[in-house]
């Protein structure tokens, strides 16, 4: 039966609607791989054994009766932890939200439960999305499952190395500044960060609001396109949502033809801080495309340079504003006694990490009088400038692309003593974010010198995720 954790999504609904397995089955199947395998990866922090087979048995039950399933029903899912669903503990990979219940589902999950697809549990992160490498979190580091000795990227580790580890066919991220497509790239498998805007955030814990999105994360481009449609549209309840119809990304990765596509490779994504095994598989991909008819040009987005650095003033200046609603007047840890700032301090201290406490003084100080001007608002503009480049670049192309993440998984441990050193790894991704622009990261074979993952980026303009 474990068999059945090797099979894609895609495969696995053609099983189920020919009624050669049915969705408990498959279910069981992933919670046996779990079993043998998590207590060396570590994807998980919360199974949900008893509500996942209920869910499965009652699909099984629609297809009996013949009733309209769609295409994803009884498929198996980890859900990232940043994701409140009703009556499971959500935590964000903090001690600060260690037993919360959330009350409400997120619409994610109120559309992955409309499409019948079946809810593991809640993957591992780093504490509220900030990290590379899912080091962070407060309760335990994931490995990766190419190497037990390595990091699976971050903060969506959870979420990636799950499925690098066939213990979930589809798994849910969200993408701040590369957490979908980073951990996709150094685990091998698909990460996509769509428009943002075009998957509602109610119910997404928010670490940075202008930058957060949630996307799919698969092994397979199909399976990949199949759960962005499922969990894709307008939402009133997300002030920021886009109220226009979602892209036809499923139509769009069946299709094999790539003649006449433009594509533009960004100068400035590559070089310098690369590792060598990196860029030779992205010359390699490159020169497939243009085997497969795409034409090649090189593009120049000067701003690039700036990203980074304006990422990390924009980012912690919205967490800082956005962390402080854990007052421990309300919900989550409380600590100490006396006054509410007492209590507050306290349990701020003992609840928040190392790199959470970092950005909210990092943030706090950023939006401080007299320096809001000299550090937010120039981080504004220089987002301004990287959308520009875009928006130049899209002009004279169809999609750009450059390696997902300069290096391949580096082991654990190893930096993260070196906070500007972990920051570096989405260098390349962070762009992406601050234009609001969709991309993703494939898998684009193994590094010389390793033989561990690397990955391909392709960026395209907003709500032209399709490209």
């Amino acid at each position: 039966m474990t068999e059945l954790t090797k099979l894609s999504a895609v495969e696995l609904s053609e099983k189920l609607q020919k009624k050669e397995v049915s969705a408990e089955e498959v279910t069981k199947s992933h919670f046996e791989g779990i079993e043998k395998l998590d207590n060396k990866v570590k994807s998980f922090l919360y199974l949900d054994k008893e509500g996942a087979i209920a869910q499965a048995k009652e699909v099984d039950k629609r297809r009996k009766d013949n009733q309209e399933l769609s295409a994803l029903a009884g498929i198996p899912l980890a859900l990232k932890d940043v994701l409140t669903q009703k009556g499971i503990p959500t935590t964000c990979g903090s001690k600060i939200l260690e037993g919360w219940i959330p009350p409400y589902d997120s619409t994610v999950v109120t559309k992955l439960k409309n499409a019948g697809i079946i809810i593991l549990g809640k993957t591992n992160m780093d504490e509220f999305a900030m990290g590379s490498s899912t080091e962070n979190s407060a309760f335990h580091p994931t490995h990766n499952p190419w190497d037990l000795t390595r990091i699976p990227g971050g903060s969506g580790g959870g979420s990636s190395a799950s499925l690098a580890a066939f213990e979930a066919p589809l798994a849910l991220g969200t993408d701040t500044g590369g957490s979908i497509r980073q951990p996709a790239a150094v685990t091998g498998t698909v990460g996509v960060k769509p428009t943002y805007g075009a998957v509602s955030r109610y119910g997404m814990i928010a670490f940075s609001s202008s930058l957060d999105q949630g996307g799919p994360c698969a092994r397979t481009v199909l399976d990949a396109a199949l759960l962005h449609e499922a969990i894709a549209g307008h939402d009133s309840k997300d002030s920021t949502s886009i109220s226009a119809p979602t892209p036809k990304v499923v139509e769009a990765a069946k299709r094999a033809d790539i003649k006449g596509l433009k594509v533009g490779v960004i100068k400035e994504l590559q070089g310098d801080g690369y590792q060598k095994g990196v860029l030779n598989r992205f010359n390699e991909s490159i020169e497939l495309l243009s085997s497969l008819g795409a034409e090649i040009v090189e593009v120049s987005c000067p701003s690039f340079e700036y990203a980074l650095a304006a990422y990390y003033l924009i980012a912690p200046s919205e967490c800082s504003s956005n962390l402080a609603r854990f007052d421990a007047m309300r919900y989550g840890l409380r600590v100490g006694e006396g006054d509410a700032e007492s209590v507050m301090n306290a349990t701020r201290e003992a609840g928040f990490g190392r790199e959470v406490k970092r950005r909210i003084i990092l943030g706090t100080y950023a939006l401080s009088s007299g320096y809001y001007d000299a550090y937010y608002g120039s981080a504004q503009k220089v987002r301004t400038l990287i959308m520009q480049d875009y928006a130049k670049a899209f002009a004279g192309v169809d999609v750009l692309v450059s390696p997902t993440a300069p290096t391949t998984a580096f082991k654990i441990g190893e930096k993260s003593n070196d906070p500007l050193a972990m920051y570096l790894n989405d260098v390349a991704t962070i762009p992406v974010n601050l234009a609001g622009i969709c991309g993703m990261s494939l898998p684009s074979g193994l590094a010389d010198e390793d033989n561990l993952p690397t990955g391909f980026q392709i960026m395209a303009p907003a709500m032209e995720d399709q490209r």
